[in-house]
């Protein structure tokens, strides 16, 4: 395989998980906004903001944070890389790039996630809010299980790879923004708000159903912190991300013979996360680990592209 066409599936993977994630987590937003116990306000878009790296951006817009202005900006704002209409149009980009190696039911549901945006400059209120993402969600699940039901060859992995490197850092963001920054000053852990969030965060990566089932002791913080840092069988936790990582990099080393660098920073990570507890992490500093994770993900993406020979 080329390495051109290896980048463009890695990185098509990549934008379609990105857009997902924004999407999700523009739903969630809006509901908590809405029906939490205590309307949200400006402190629930400004924390989407911030979970999307996002907040500088909008900054430099001068405008209000209100769920108008955020909304609007990660979804159809065109003018930044973080908003879904540019994941879609740089996974497009790259699916185009690569047609032949996809399914037509992969290529598919891009092309119809992609037209979603189509001449659309706002997405309304609430209601179209809420319709435009879940359309998004609808199109990228497609799109997973289209991935899903190709050939488990090296275009396949490419787009896995690309996936969980980007889910990694998205739920690694999306839990120290909660655990280090959203709570507002004078809210009590544990109270209504505090409760509003986490709930939101489950939410978000699709989590509330499997809280339930691996947790019978109610909705706490540490629980949530466990779900989403150790639990291998939850796709969205960062235990399950590394995991898979090693094994896509373990296929692509047997069928293209290019093992290396990547290899080797995949399993570390891997077996310290296996002797790690959340019970520990949340002890030493959960900021500290989240933080020193994404930066370790970014080299590990950096080593990727050395490895496969990434054009630049």
């Amino acid at each position: 395989m080329l390495s051109r066409t290896a980048a463009s599936l890695y990185w098509l993977g990549r934008y379609v998980e990105r857009a997902d994630f924004v999407a999700r987590l523009v739903e969630a937003t809006v509901r908590l906004d809405a029906l939490s116990a205590r309307p949200a306000g400006e402190a629930a878009w400004a924390s989407a903001l911030a979970v999307s790296e996002t907040d500088e951006a909008f900054a430099a817009t001068k405008q209000s944070i209100t769920q108008a202005h955020v909304a609007r900006f990660l979804t159809v704002d065109a003018s930044h890389p973080g908003s879904i209409v540019r994941c879609l149009d740089m996974a497009r980009m790259n699916a185009k790039a690569v047609r032949t190696a996809l399914t037509r039911d992969a290529w598919t549901s891009i092309n119809r996630a992609w037209l979603v945006f189509s001449n659309r400059s706002s997405p309304g209120g609430t209601v179209a809010t809420l319709n435009l993402v879940e359309a998004v969600k609808v199109e990228t699940l497609g799109f997973e299980g289209a991935v899903h039901r190709m050939l488990r060859n090296q275009a396949n992995a490419f787009i896995r790879l690309g996936q969980l490197i980007e889910r990694a850092d998205n739920t690694a963001r999306l839990l120290d923004v909660k655990y280090h920054l959203l709570l507002p000053e004078g809210e009590a852990v544990g109270g209504l708000v505090d409760r509003d969030q986490w709930t939101t965060i489950l939410q978000t990566v699709s989590a509330v159903t499997a809280y339930r089932w691996l947790y019978n002791d109610g909705l706490t913080p540490a629980n949530v912190i466990d779900l989403l840092l150790s639990r291998q069988e939850m796709p969205r936790s960062l235990a399950g991300a590394v995991e898979e990582t090693v094994e896509i990099l373990s296929l692509l080393a047997k069928r293209t013979g290019l093992q290396g660098e990547a290899d080797r920073m995949a399993r570390m990570r891997y077996a310290r996360m296996q002797k790690t507890t959340s019970k520990e992490v949340i002890a030493n500093g959960l900021h500290q680990y989240l933080k020193a994770f994404n930066a370790e993900n970014a080299l590990l993406s950096g080593a990727i592209a050395r490895q496969f020979r990434f054009v630049a």
